[in-house]
């Protein structure tokens, strides 16, 4: 789709009628905004009901959402007073991107007192780092070498250990009029994987975040293919923040971006919220995804085990780092620990960073099955 600023005056209503969908989770990809478009300009159009149908068509809400939909629309091209849609205070899951718009301000909410307990109260706070030196250097420079890797379709030159090259060949033995040279290889080449960290940032995790979030930041500045979302109450992806070398700029930036430090934690439904983004579900697909979370889920644990399943049919390889684990008394008692299990490549330490960091330089060797060793452990 073309930048806002190339549109014309008449699309800018269309195009924040979309962003505002996104806002309140609703999956809008760039190619439905621009169909929208396109049939709004077919269909004249004639009256308001003709862009409620196009946009019906084209942005397609979910069945169960259909009625806030329907009130976003009218709250936006009708003015009318801001849509009352039922649950949305407990239950709406926001997402937000680094690189979009931030989100306008929110209504106040119910504060919790620490973060020791976990609980699904969505609290909107800051963080700042504190500058100390960075001990995360060695692991930074050995990231990309130690990241799996995979075959790709593409095919590179090669002397040895490859398969004949035909086309080239031929074309070898005609310039050579007839003649029949060496034979010419060509092999698929290795391209790493991806990398992707979800990082939890509820009150019950507040010993850990700073930690997590400077181990990010090595990551991301380590591996050209990494990305990192943190979830609490609301997913917030901050890569683009974590992309500047000097981390203390980076961290700040990033602890501007997410708004929800310290709060309540709706593991499920957030990862759902990533899931149900086309391009963030994307970096799952095929990428080494590790979650840095405590996995407390608060009340039913349906959604966390749906997430999980989903995460663990995209990624090559799901991993569960908690600091739970650093107490070797740990055993996954919980019921969402227990149904989550079976989908995990590794139920692994995440209570310090130097655990962490071996973990993830040891992603290219197999894994085995992390339901196997706490069987084995329990």
């Amino acid at each position: 789709m073309r930048r806002p600023e190339s549109l014309p005056r008449a699309a800018a209503p269309f195009l924040g009628f979309a962003r505002l969908l996104r806002r309140h989770a609703f999956a809008i990809a760039p190619e439905q905004i621009t169909t929208l478009m396109q049939a709004v300009t077919l269909l004249g159009p004639r009256s308001m009901n003709d862009i409620r149908e196009a946009a019906l068509a084209t942005l397609a809400p979910p069945p169960d959402r259909r009625s806030e939909f329907e009130a976003r629309f009218r709250a936006y091209f009708y003015g009318d007073a801001k849509p009352s849609i039922g649950g949305e205070k407990d239950d709406e899951k926001r997402v937000k991107d680094d690189r979009g718009t931030r989100e306008e301000a929110s209504q106040a909410v119910r504060k919790e007192k620490g973060g020791e307990l976990s609980s699904a109260l969505e609290q909107l706070s800051s963080r700042d780092f504190q500058r100390d030196p960075d001990s995360l250097a060695s692991f930074r420079r050995r990231l990309a070498s130690a990241l799996p890797a995979r075959r790709s379709f593409r095919t590179a030159r090669t002397r040895s250990r490859g398969t004949l090259d035909l086309r080239r060949s031929l074309s070898e033995i005609v310039s050579a009029d007839g003649d029949i040279p060496s034979p010419l290889l060509r092999r698929r080449r290795l391209v790493l994987r991806k990398l992707l960290l979800l990082i939890d940032v509820s009150g019950s995790m507040k010993l850990h975040t700073a930690d997590y979030l400077k181990l990010a930041h090595a990551t991301v500045q380590g591996a050209d293919r990494a990305e990192v979302f943190t979830f609490g109450t609301r997913l917030t992806r901050i890569t683009s923040a974590l992309r500047i070398r000097d981390r203390e700029q980076a961290l700040a930036r990033a602890g501007a971006l997410v708004e929800d430090w310290d709060g309540g934690t709706r593991i499920g439904p957030t990862l759902l919220a990533f899931l149900s983004v086309p391009r963030f579900s994307a970096f799952a697909r095929g990428a080494a995804v590790v979650i840095l979370s405590d996995a407390l889920e608060r009340g039913d644990h349906s959604d966390l085990e749906i997430a999980m399943r989903r995460l663990s049919a995209r990624a090559f390889r799901l991993s569960l780092a908690t600091p739970l684990a650093g107490d070797p008394r740990f055993r996954p008692a919980t019921a969402a620990l227990r149904a989550i299990l079976p989908l995990l490549d590794d139920l692994v330490d995440g209570s310090s960073v130097r655990s962490l960091t071996d973990f993830i330089l040891s992603l290219s060797r197999p894994a085995p099955a992390a339901e196997a060793i706490w069987k084995r452990v329990s």
